[in-house]
């Protein structure tokens, strides 16, 4: 299946090459980028850093018009696959691990980057791993990513509620919030990519360091039936059938799970740290926004991690189209952007997250008590997990594991038809 969609692609390529999104008038100078952003929001988080960076750029060089499409990362994803065939934008929002890139890459849509380029962009070490294949470089990575359950601390200190320790006491917590009519955690279990990362943070507290050799192994053999793996999707599928999730959350998308958190119904919200922007978006009311906190998966009985190994992973990045008309000018903004002042600056200013580069020199001490307690949960940390599990075997795998999991999770699945079914998609 890998094959076919490698070769489909490489044909629309070829047919596309010389249909370039991008455009340059060799009369007037002037140039057009297209970029193809998942980040709607142009107000808060990254998307507010992307347009303050896109305009910053235009007016540094007037005879450059940067025209966004936005879409929400469902919507996103479906319009890539689409562009693949028909010709990407010039600069395009993508994902460094596996189940994305290999086939993306292998297509020939993507760009190389030169390395070199980057020696002083101050990167984490390691985080140009997922964008590289074969030993060249075809994106770079916007985001440090931790797992994390967002919650209410004045909820919290209200019922006299405490963080839990351990996963028992996680679902015991979960209980004792519905006796208040109270939703435990939000969830956005339509869109299966979020419950993939819950099952992965799970995994990770069961096996510890053995966490990617053990997944690899799996999708390698497709063979997902071993002891940590059942334990880890039946603790998950535990918290589900524990009323953990709110009524409805296999099918409702990650606007309403947040809603419901920002909107003081749900304790708790399972997301990214890409998401403690929160804490600084106007539209919430302050008496929630000002009392988000947070803290990641609670340690497992006889699980290998402690409680300050991690769930974390570098996400989201960019990369230039292959096929691009202003292949030089996108390169020329992609590298502007990223310069150690422009992303990782403005992410810190914005409350966006972390980036994948240094960002220790941008802080003031004037962070939100959110963002500072994110910061020490990355630097306190012993060990941090890798690439989410549905992200680490082919598109097959990944397209497989995020439709399958809500039916184990409501019980509409059994656990051993679950793993067995998401084994087989890797020999596909």
């Amino acid at each position: 299946m890998k094959k076919i969609l490698s070769l489909i692609l490489a044909v629309a390529m070829v047919a596309t090459m010389l249909v370039g999104c991008g455009s340059s008038d060799k009369k007037s100078d002037k140039v057009t980028l297209k970029l193809f952003s998942n980040s709607t929001d142009r107000k808060n988080g990254e998307g507010l850093v992307e347009q303050k960076l896109i305009d910053e750029y235009m007016k540094e060089n007037p005879n450059v018009e940067i025209k966004v499409e936005a879409l929400d990362e469902e919507a996103y994803k479906t319009k890539f696959k689409a562009y693949s065939m028909e010709g990407m934008p010039d600069i395009v929002h993508i994902w460094g691990q596996p189940a994305f890139l290999d086939d993306v890459v292998e297509s020939g849509v993507l760009a190389e980057l030169n390395k070199d380029d980057y020696k002083d962009y101050k990167f984490i070490e390691g985080s140009l791993d997922g964008y590289t294949y074969d030993g060249k470089l075809y994106g770079l990575p916007k985001t440090t990513d931790v797992g994390l359950f967002y919650y209410n601390e004045k909820m919290f200190k209200d019922n006299g509620w405490e963080v839990p320790k351990t996963y028992d006491d996680l679902l015991a917590l979960g209980k004792e919030i519905q006796k208040k009519d109270i939703t435990p955690v939000a969830m956005d279990g339509g869109d299966g990519w979020p419950l993939c990362c819950y099952l992965a943070d799970v995994l990770f507290k069961i096996t510890g360091k053995d966490y990617s050799k053990q997944v690899s192994d799996a999708v390698a053999k497709g063979d997902f039936t071993s002891p940590e793996m059942k334990q880890a999707t039946k603790l998950m599928k535990d918290a589900a059938d524990a009323g953990l999730f709110q009524k409805g959350y296999d099918t409702q998308d990650y606007g309403a799970a947040m809603n419901l958190f920002t909107n003081g119904k749900a304790a708790m919200f399972y997301m990214g740290s890409w998401e403690t922007g929160m804490a600084e978006n106007k539209d919430i009311k302050a008496e929630i926004r000002d009392n988000i906190r947070a803290f990641t998966m609670p340690t497992i009985k006889d699980g290998k991690a402690t409680a300050t190994d991690i769930s974390a992973w570098n996400g989201g990045g960019y990369a230039v189209s292959a096929n691009s008309e202003v292949k030089e000018e996108a390169i020329k903004f992609l590298n502007y952007i990223y310069q150690p002042d422009k992303w990782s600056k403005y992410k810190w200013e914005a409350g966006a997250g972390m980036s994948a580069q240094d960002q220790n020199e941008y802080m003031t001490g004037k962070e939100s008590e959110l963002q500072k307690q994110v910061v020490d949960i990355l630097n306190n940390s012993t060990s941090l997990s890798g690439t989410p599990i549905n992200d680490c075997g082919p598109a097959a795998f990944k397209t497989s594991i995020e439709s399958e999991i809500q039916g184990v999770c409501n019980g509409s699945k059994k656990v051993d038809d679950f793993l067995k079914t998401i084994g087989e998609a890797c020999k596909k």
